[in-house]
């Protein structure tokens, strides 16, 4: 099946176009959008993100809440399945904060994603192109999700970067 990648920066319209794509996949394979949500709410204002992410995409999504194991949420995807995880770097900041080893689960979650019955969109922050971060953490954060973003451009069939709500296709 396709793989696809969304990559932007923040607020740059790439959850909602993922989602599109998804809702019309999805509709012409006879099945329903799967959103794969790495999101914790580890506090009151992300657990209302996550609310009013959920009360946006309605009841025709299934959702399967994944912060560590993305990877076994796209194995058990169905054929007329498309799927969005959502988002890479809050997957990555979640396996490296579980200490983690980052790149077997990256070759996991892309290898599980090649393999999938179903269509999957990743959908990825671009954290690179700003300024070098201040601190070790942080610019091990930066580091690790060029590592990552680049991996999976490597693999998508299709690349798509956000930039004020217009995409751009680059592969």
């Amino acid at each position: 099946m396709a793989l696809r990648l969304i990559i932007g920066g923040a607020r740059s319209g790439k959850s909602a176009h993922a989602q599109a794509l998804a809702e019309a996949e999805a509709a012409r394979r006879g099945g329903a959008p799967v959103m794969i949500a790495t999101a914790e709410a580890l506090d009151a204002e992300m657990a209302e993100r996550i609310a009013r992410h959920r009360a946006e995409r309605g009841p025709a999504w299934r959702t399967r809440e994944t912060p560590l194991e993305a990877a076994d949420a796209l194995r058990s995807l169905a054929a007329t399945d498309c799927a969005v995880v959502d988002c890479l770097t809050l997957w990555l900041n979640n396996l490296m904060f579980a200490e983690r080893d980052l790149e077997a689960a990256t070759e996991a979650l892309l290898c599980a994603a090649a393999e999938s019955a179903g269509e999957v969109i990743l959908v990825t922050n671009e954290v690179g192109m700003s300024i070098v971060p201040e601190n070790a953490l942080a610019r091990r954060f930066r580091d690790e999700a060029g590592r990552m973003n680049r991996r999976a451009a490597e693999r998508a069939d299709e690349v798509v970067v956000m930039f004020a709500g217009i995409p751009l296709r680059l592969k």
